[in-house]
């Protein structure tokens, strides 16, 4: 049950993500909510490792989060209820575009859609900065970097990296 449970939520999941991976986190929120599947912190946690592996940042949570609920089939399975929306999409998409790229209906759908989309990414950052930001150091380091960010355009490597680096030596 559990594993049709997965495959469902993260369907849905991958059906209204438009936007990319940002846009799974507060479905990913609900989902910590709802089943209790893992909890707010660990869905930092898994912000953080998925933002420094290799590949989609949904992709990544959904696995992840489907490990953590039900191991190795869990993960699989949530990691196919996410991608699956995104290839029906993609097909049906490549295949009306070009018909209807021009459409101005088509156009003021998919403007009307761009601000949904930086909404959702918006309250994912700011999820995020309420279970990263619990305290003055770890503010402080995020303004640090922010800033360094701004000025000094090193590869994100660097600023991962340096990020590791404090959490360790601070501890944080």
């Amino acid at each position: 049950m559990i594993y049709l449970l997965l495959f469902y939520e993260f369907f849905k999941i991958g059906l209204f993500a438009i936007g990319g991976g940002l846009v799974t986190v507060p479905f990913l929120f609900d989902l910590s909510a709802s089943y209790g599947w893992f909890s707010a912190k660990e869905l930092a946690d898994m912000i953080a490792i998925a933002e420094s592996t290799p590949g989609p940042l949904g992709v990544n949570m959904a696995t992840y989060a489907g490990y953590n609920s039900a191991g190795l089939l869990g993960a699989v399975i949530a990691t196919l209820g996410l991608v699956t929306p995104s290839v029906i999409v993609i097909i049906l998409v490549a295949k009306l575009m070009n018909k209807y790229q021009c459409n101005s209906r088509v156009q003021t759908v998919l403007s009307g859609i761009r601000p949904a989309v930086l909404a959702l990414i918006l309250f994912a950052g700011l999820q995020i900065a309420k279970l990263s930001l619990a305290d003055l150091l770890s503010g402080m380091v995020f303004a640090i970097l922010l800033a360094s960010i701004h000025f000094w355009k090193k590869s994100p490597i660097f600023y991962l990296c340096i990020s590791a680096v404090l959490g360790i030596v601070l501890q944080l």
